[in-house]
């Protein structure tokens, strides 16, 4: 099973890149962040054209996320339970007998802010809910734009991207640590250990063609799946396109 996250900044905009990229790819499974929008408008008949269901929570110009998968979704869920929030930024549904849950992390701003303050609250109640999904469904990933980059390997200048800045902070690290003390893995570190290779670039000051990046798009997956996460990476590909997302998609396969 192929397995990916793809923040697409608008799938209004991005749906071309998006159905170019599920015909040459072809993963089992995407999860999508950012659609921004509305359920009404969101283009499940033209998914289902290229082989893929969707279950999907959006709303009008920001926010947004979906599963598409080759198999019917199961047991969806919307948004964390017992966390009262208007966002649409978390689904998760049962795709064969993997659970998926796709995360669109808040971005927080700035250190120090109440958007900050609000990113370290939600992602305290991911992990209470992350808890409970993985007593449930041993076999778990959970994927998506996580706002976080996980150590220095993962930022173009550690020196800037440090401790006292957003998406590097030591309590936003933490956080992300806490998730991943529950017996979640990073798949792309299962198997590489290399500096520099990132998912995200700034559109500003030729952040893609000058490499200034940050590997923000994880997939994670829990101690049952970690034996049989057999590749993961970053497929640079999308972001070379023109209009692109400024997110490239990160993918895990399962299997031998």
């Amino acid at each position: 099973m192929k397995i990916a996250s793809w923040n697409v900044n608008s799938l209004n905009v991005r749906l071309p890149h998006l159905e170019q990229w599920l015909r040459g790819f072809a993963p089992d499974v995407v999860g999508l962040q950012e659609t921004k929008l509305e359920d009404a408008r969101f283009p499940d008949a033209v998914l289902a054209g290229l082989g893929y269901r969707s279950v999907f929570a959006g709303q009008k110009t920001y926010n947004g996320v979906a599963i598409l998968s080759r198999e019917p979704a199961q047991d969806v869920q919307v948004g964390i339970p017992g966390f009262d929030d208007e966002q649409r930024r978390v689904i998760a549904a049962t795709v064969g007998d993997v659970r998926i849950v796709n995360l669109y992390v808040v971005n927080g701003q700035d250190v120090g802010t109440d958007k900050y303050a609000y990113k370290l609250r939600w992602l305290d109640a991911v992990h209470g809910w992350l808890g409970e999904e993985l007593n449930r469904h041993p076999k778990l990933v959970v994927l998506g734009d996580f706002n976080i980059a996980p150590d220095a390997r993962d930022v173009h200048d550690p020196l800037v991207w440090n401790e006292d800045h957003i998406l590097t902070s030591t309590a936003e690290r933490a956080a992300l640590g806490r998730l991943q003390a529950l017996g979640l893995h990073d798949a792309f570190r299962l198997h590489n250990q290399e500096a520099g290779i990132f998912s995200w670039w700034d559109y500003r000051a030729a952040g893609f063609r000058r490499d200034l990046g940050l590997r923000i798009d994880l997939t994670l997956v829990s101690d049952a799946l970690r034996p049989v996460a057999a590749e993961a990476g970053i497929d640079r590909e999308p972001r070379t396109w023109e209009r692109p997302s400024d997110h490239a998609p990160a993918w895990v396969r399962l299997g031998s």
